[in-house]
């Protein structure tokens, strides 16, 4: 597998790997955290004109999407809890796979880029709680998102 950043070119299989997304969250207890209808496409379009949405590529083609920027997020100022540090991070969002180990690949790929990297999930994305545990990173606290929900952040970050 391979990162690499997302083209125009990309768009159709990236939505069709977000509408299966939002089908499993569906299957798994969660149809709330996108709905029927997030990300919306202009938002995606938004992500990739900005140089800020990624692919995961495999043997089969595109696997798996993810925002990834190092960036403060504004949501991210306020945590009922606690993050591990202040210092500069990368952030990852709206990250969805169609292919297994891909969001793994995706989610290591973002650590090894900063090695100190913010993530949210819906209270209901257990598959994605779980991963983010396996994978390292540490319960800090809930934030709020901009349309006034609450999502449970993570953060992984190395010392030297």
């Amino acid at each position: 597998m391979q990162i690499r950043k997302a083209e125009k070119a990309d768009l159709e299989n990236i939505l069709a790997i977000y509408k299966k997304a939002r089908a499993f969250m569906a299957a798994n207890g969660n149809p709330n955290q996108w709905g029927n209808n997030k990300p919306a496409k202009e938002q995606i379009e938004d992500d990739i004109e900005k140089g800020k949405s990624y692919v995961c590529i495999s043997e089969n083609g595109v696997a798996a999407v993810f925002y990834f920027a190092v960036e403060a997020d504004p949501t991210y100022s306020v945590i009922d809890g606690e993050w591990i540090n202040d210092l500069p991070y990368g952030v990852v969002h709206r990250i969805a796979s169609s292919e297994k180990g891909a969001g793994s690949f995706c989610l290591n790929w973002a650590y090894s880029q900063c090695h100190n990297v913010r993530i949210d999930t819906h209270e209901n994305n257990l598959p994605m709680q779980n991963l983010l545990k396996k994978l390292g990173f540490s319960l800090c606290g809930t934030i709020i998102i901009n349309d006034g929900t609450p999502r449970i952040a993570f953060q992984k970050y190395q010392t030297e």
